[in-house]
């Protein structure tokens, strides 16, 4: 309960600016088309013309009038302007309206005025609706008034807090979340739909006033640069279509729930279950389920926090479709090793541990694109109910995605002494120059910090580390790999533009088993993955990198029984330790030699 008041406290000022510019934009309109109806009545200017008021960070200005009227026999003065009262820096109204009024003061012209035939002591200049100071008040009364009221929804409506130490909840912590309770979980995708819809709407808001000051500084005074700031309601456009695109998914998949088993899921054991579709039954369907460890934690200090997510453990699979009562049933089943970290069922404090399954499908229409948090903790328990048939079914189908995809990233060649692999230069094309365009930016602005604004320092820490990762994205896109064997060796060249930089060489006599390790993680979105080098190991733990850029534990397992199978070692899958112990964080075996 203490937290609830604190976190309204803190919510109340934000939404009690957002009340009152609710009044505010209100009363505009109501004022405006009162005024409409008042009678026009000419009027003599005593005095006219706008004041400056300088503040801290802006100048804002105000016009001004006094003037006289006589209206139903008497006489009365009035020095209101226009509905808004107070100056603004919003446009040029206010310098516009009054440079007018003290022209007509100065050439001795009325000015007409509207008076409240009920009460002629009131009376208004100009009653129009001023667009672009409402557009600025929405911008308070939707970010502010929104922050303030969104967080006091969620504030009490969120579920009263779990005592953990309970002892109902020592032996099935995953019961804490109000979203575990039973083996079916919702995917975040209607959250996400509505995140996405107030996303877009506070940022088109914010940004919908940068067309009209870009406009303003262009034409008045030919500060083209300022056209940058038109990305910011083309961004607005791009939210607005993410958010149109999440709400046709969700029209046409609805909930789409998976039903867990065995729940939770377990490390040590299977991560498995079913999920049904709203979706007609189609046999060229290919759904794909991707299943990831994460690490969320803040990064950063002060004003500069932020929250971060690393993939620790990732396994990707082809879920098995047949038709089912709602259309189209999915069945799924992934073998979790040993020695990974459990769900924190709250998700609470600066880091804590997730897991989290995607389900992507490319289809006519509408793509499907769901993800789920599911708990998932260390029992080491064995799906029960799934089709041992649909399981099977499902893991040949990932094998043959799998060994499809190695295809595409080893080329196989045939020499003297038989088959050789060739990881070619420019595999991480669209890395390569994402990291050049990355890098160049930063080593343009060294560049102009050195030598047009003479701050040295700086601009060689931003110089060099644009440098390093030009040079890094260079390496990563010239360099390739070959592997290649002879009678009594496995051998490897790397080459970088071609050129020989590295070559090693390992006895076939000596070695012992292959390792993979996570080389490389990516994050697109909320999507993560997760790319696997492949070393061979020697007697005497020496290593050897023999493959590399594999997504997710499935390729790189499967990339380990190609090289195994192409380079005649006879090896045998040791599933104890491929289930109870091969991990990112220890680097366990997952394949031995069996000389």
């Amino acid at each position: 309960m203490k937290g609830r008041i604190l976190i309204s406290l803190f919510a109340l000022p934000f939404f009690g600016v957002g009340v009152w510019m609710l009044w505010s934009v209100s009363n505009t309109f109501y004022d405006a088309w009162q005024m409409q109806n008042w009678a026009l009545v000419e009027a003599r200017l005593i005095t006219a013309g706008y004041e400056t008021h300088s503040g801290d960070d802006s100048d804002t200005y105000e016009a001004y009038a006094r003037y006289t009227y006589s209206y139903g026999g008497g006489i009365y003065t009035g020095d209101r302007v226009g509905i808004a009262s107070g100056g603004d820096n919003i446009g040029d109204y206010q310098a516009d309206t009054g440079n007018a009024l003290s022209a007509l003061l100065a050439r001795s012209q009325p000015v007409t005025v509207r008076v409240n035939p009920e009460n002629p002591s009131q009376s208004i200049i100009d009653p129009t609706v001023r667009w672009g100071l409402l557009g600025f008040k929405s911008i308070f009364l939707f970010v502010f008034g929104g922050v303030g009221l969104g967080l006091l929804i969620f504030t009490w409506r969120t579920p009263k807090e779990k005592d953990a130490s309970l002892a109902q909840y020592q032996d099935a912590p995953w019961l804490l979340n109000d979203a575990w309770q039973t083996p079916t979980i919702r995917s975040s995708s209607k959250a996400t739909m509505w995140a996405a819809w107030v996303f877009a709407a506070f940022w088109n808001l914010i940004s919908s006033v940068t067309p009209f000051l870009a406009y303003r500084e262009v034409t008045e005074k030919q500060n083209y640069l300022a056209l940058i700031a038109l990305l910011f309601p083309l961004v607005g456009i791009g939210l607005i279509t993410w958010a149109v695109r999440r709400t046709l998914e969700w029209r046409r998949f609805g909930p789409a729930p998976v039903s867990l088993d065995p729940f939770p899921g377990s490390i040590g054991g299977h991560v498995g279950g079913t999920i049904d579709l709203n979706l007609p039954y189609d046999s060229a369907a290919h759904f794909q389920l991707t299943l990831t460890n994460l690490h969320s934690y803040i990064s950063g200090s002060g004003k500069n926090r932020s929250r971060k997510e690393s993939p620790q453990w990732q396994d990707e699979i082809v879920a098995h479709a047949e038709p089912g009562g709602r259309g189209t049933r999915l069945t799924f089943r992934f073998d979790v090793p040993a020695g990974l970290k459990e769900t924190d069922a709250l998700q609470e404090g600066d880091a804590y541990y997730l897991w989290r399954m995607s389900l992507s499908a490319e289809l006519p229409g509408t793509d499907i694109n769901r993800d789920y948090d599911i708990p998932v903790y260390a029992t080491a328990k064995q799906s029960r109910h799934l089709s041992n048939y649909a399981v099977q079914r499902s893991r040949d189908a990932q094998d043959a995605v799998s060994a499809a995809n190695i295809r595409d990233i080893i080329r196989m060649q045939h020499g003297v002494m038989g088959q050789s692999m060739f990881y070619p230069m420019g595999r991480h094309l669209v890395s390569t120059l994402m990291g050049i365009v990355f890098g160049g930016f930063f080593a343009a602005a060294g560049w102009f910090l050195i030598f047009q604004e003479g701050h040295i320092i700086f601009g060689s820490i931003f110089g060099g580390v644009g440098a390093l990762v030009m040079l890094s994205a260079l390496y990563m896109g010239s360099n390739s790999l070959e592997v290649s064997q002879d009678g009594t060796s496995i051998n490897t060249v790397r080459r970088c533009f071609g050129i020989p930089i590295s070559r090693k060489s390992m006895p076939r006599s000596r070695f012992v088993k292959f390792k993979k390790k996570s080389s490389m993680k990516t994050q697109n979105g909320g999507k993560h993955s997760i790319y696997y080098t492949i070393h061979m190991v020697d007697q005497g733990g020496n290593k050897m990198v023999v493959g590399e850029g594999f997504k997710g534990e499935s390729e790189a397992n499967a990339a380990m029984r190609l090289i195994a199978r192409e380079f005649g070692l006879r090896i045998e899958r040791d599933d104890k330790d491929s289930r109870a112990g091969s991990s990112l964080f220890d680097d366990e075996d997952v394949l031995t030699a069996d000389f």
